[in-house]
């Protein structure tokens, strides 16, 4: 059936779901929109809302809050009951979708005129190609079908007074977990009802892009926005696995799609970041917008310069210990601008003086030397030592004088120092560009060097919490923070304790009004101490604050950084790939780790090697052949590769 476009009677059942209960800003933008074109906003959330959500999303209509149980499948399920299925037909369409889309980029009026004019029974906004197999176990079909994604399916008169639509939704099972709601409801959906008879459509039609990608809204979305008109994007697109991503795409996708939708539409990005950033992990955020920053170390405009530093208050903070390397430190200083204030602290009367007799020449708007407990280190001449100031600056750079002298030979400590200084004071006009690099970003909240990865720290990357996890979860619970925090994921932090950030974004760690006392007594040189969790809390700091952190290099050390970590890549996968793993980094990692479990039992390499031979030497149909009646004997659950996409 056709729709007449002015008088047609749509209702929208709106899934919501947030873990605090918290309605973020883009929702009700989303909804403004919406609500011009249909007649009945009806909203279910499951779990929980906030006071303000529930005022929130009553402005639009009836608000249902329910348990949280049956996903966005039995909250469908739920408002339909709540409707009667007599009531249900006296609307033209009846759409259900969900917050897990954002918008919209173009207004839905565009939407809906294009979709009122095609004689369906059901569409949707996008589509998810053919996968062969079945990865969730659900599949009446041993495949997943095409099928318009969940996320929005209008269903017209036609489909909704039909007795198979309402004995679909009458027997729909309980829903126990996220496979049963793909596996169970939206991989099947389109292709039940079309065997039926009944007839679909999608506004975003890529089916010339069905060999480019499965799933074009999260591979390629910003080709979608330009060339196809889609209105949505998914929220997904910013935490989305890294390894499937990086089995379809470069890495890309996603900052694509932020730059286009901040350059090319009127969307406010700021939906963007205060939704991403209150509810999951840094890691994820900074790999998939791809939030390094290589900056020039020789090029910057002087005028500008001075302009943002007039309109911005520049500081630094920095702690100095060693009295044999105070011209060096002296030449780091240097660095800032000459309109800087600049605050050096230390903990002895004799180092003081010394430091006041080198530095006397700097050239900076304001130079105060500051003695300070040696309780702390560092840690504490930035938390304690310069607190009753540090709220007045705009954007300040924090650093210290660093010997390594516990790792041999020296020139491993000297590069791990040589790191950090290069990619946080290396020259005036990298300086000059991070100052300018945090004017741009307005949510850029810590700036910090890449971790070390050379000699004995070669480690670190894998291992970045080392023995500190425990402790600075601690002192995320005592600080209140809400952000995701993750032993199997990475903090952004500064693991040389060196680093640019905004002050105000660091005011959740302030808050706390530090003494010398909090700190251990020195020496102190055991890991796992407050001072190495301060060291990972920056990061999550500025994220409970609204602000994200980011990884920092000069443009020549950035070329340093990037044939190192060729040079370790292409090492490990000459070793894997010659002895028959891969070639998906996946593979890899899956394999390598099953080869490590099984090398103690003599049975089990036995079975792995058979299975490697026969994978070799068997045609391929006939060797999956003899591992799915393996699977199915030994009562496995049959999982292809695809790719994971949200319900």
């Amino acid at each position: 059936m056709k729709i007449e476009s002015g008088n047609a009677k749509r209702l929208a059942l709106f899934f919501f779901y947030d873990k605090k209960g918290i309605v973020d800003r883009y929702v009700p933008y989303f909804l403004d929109d919406l609500k011009k074109n249909v007649t009945e906003i009806f909203t279910v959330c499951n779990g929980k809302l906030t006071k303000d959500g529930e005022k929130i999303l009553e402005q639009y209509g009836q608000v249902l809050v329910r348990e949280n149980k049956g996903f966005d499948v039995w909250a469908y399920k739920t408002a339909m009951e709540q409707y009667g299925w007599e009531k249900l037909q006296e609307y033209d369409e009846v759409i259900m979708l969900n917050n897990t889309i954002m918008g919209p980029v173009y207004p839905f009026q565009e939407t809906f005129e294009k979709m009122d004019r095609q004689d369906l029974d059901f569409w949707g906004l996008t589509e998810y190609f053919k996968i062969k197999g079945d990865p969730f176990g659900y599949s009446p079909y041993g495949y997943l079908p095409d099928h318009i994604q969940s996320h929005w399916i209008a269903c017209r008169r036609s489909l909704v007074s039909s007795r198979e639509f309402q004995e679909y939704w009458d027997k729909m099972p309980m829903i126990e977990d996220y496979m049963q709601a793909v596996g169970k409801h939206e991989s099947i959906f389109t292709k039940k009802f079309a065997d039926m008879g009944y007839k679909w459509g999608v506004s975003v039609d890529c089916e010339d892009l069905r060999d480019y990608s499965g799933y074009p809204l999260m591979m390629c979305p910003k080709k979608l926005l330009e060339e196809y008109r889609c209105p949505i994007f998914k929220k997904r697109s910013f935490f989305h696995m890294e390894s499937d991503y990086l089995k379809n795409t470069t890495g890309e996708q996603t900052s694509e799609l932020f730059d286009y939708v901040k350059n090319e539409t009127d969307y406010d990005v700021d939906f963007i970041w205060e939704t991403i950033l209150r509810n999951y992990h840094q890691y994820d955020i900074v790999k998939n917008l791809n939030l390094t920053y290589i900056l020039s170390n020789s090029e910057y405009d002087k005028e500008r310069l001075m302009q943002q530093t007039k309109q911005n208050k520049v500081a630094l903070v920095m702690h100095l210990y060693f009295e044999d390397l105070l011209e060096d430190s002296y030449r780091r200083v240097s660095m800032m601008p000459e309109n800087a204030d600049i605050y050096l602290t230390t903990d002895t009367e004799q180092k003081k003086a010394a430091i006041e007799k080198v530095f006397a020449k700097l050239p900076c708007n304001k130079l105060e030397v500051r003695l300070i407990q040696n309780r702390g280190r560092d840690v504490s001449s930035l938390l304690v030592g310069v607190k009753d100031v540090i709220m007045e600056y705009d954007i300040v750079c924090f650093a210290h004088d660093k010997k390594t002298a516990q790792v041999k030979p020296g020139t491993v400590g000297a590069s791990f120092a040589y790191k950090c200084f290069e990619n946080t004071l290396s020259s005036k006009a990298y300086v000059a560009n991070v100052i300018d690099t945090f004017v741009k970003n307005p949510r850029l909240g810590l700036l910090t060097p890449p971790e070390p990865n050379h000699s004995a720290f070669f480690t670190t990357i894998g291992f970045e919490w080392g023995p500190n996890f425990n402790v600075t979860k601690g002192l995320a619970k005592e600080l209140g923070l809400s952000v995701p925090i993750s032993v199997n994921m990475p903090p952004i932090a500064p693991l040389g304790t060196m680093f640019w950030f905004r002050p105000k974004a660091m005011r959740p760690l302030y808050a706390k009004d530090w003494e010398y006392e909090d700190f251990p007594p020195e020496p102190n040189k055991i890991d796992g101490t407050l001072l190495h969790a301060i060291e990972r809390i920056y990061p999550f700091i500025v994220q409970e604050a609204g602000y994200y952190p980011s990884v920092g290099m000069t443009d020549k050390f950035a070329a340093i950084e990037y044939n190192n970590l060729r040079y370790y890549v292409r090492g490990y996968n000459q070793v894997l790939v010659n002895h028959g793993i891969g070639p998906f980094y996946d593979q890899m990692i899956l394999k390598l780790n099953q080869i490590i479990v099984l090398r103690g039992s003599f049975k089990q390499v036995i079975k792995y090697r058979t299975k490697c031979y026969m994978k070799r030497y068997l045609p391929k149909k006939l060797y999956n052949s003899i591992m799915r009646k393996w699977k199915r004997a030994k009562g496995y659950q049959e999982f292809n590769e695809v790719e994971v996409k949200e319900s």
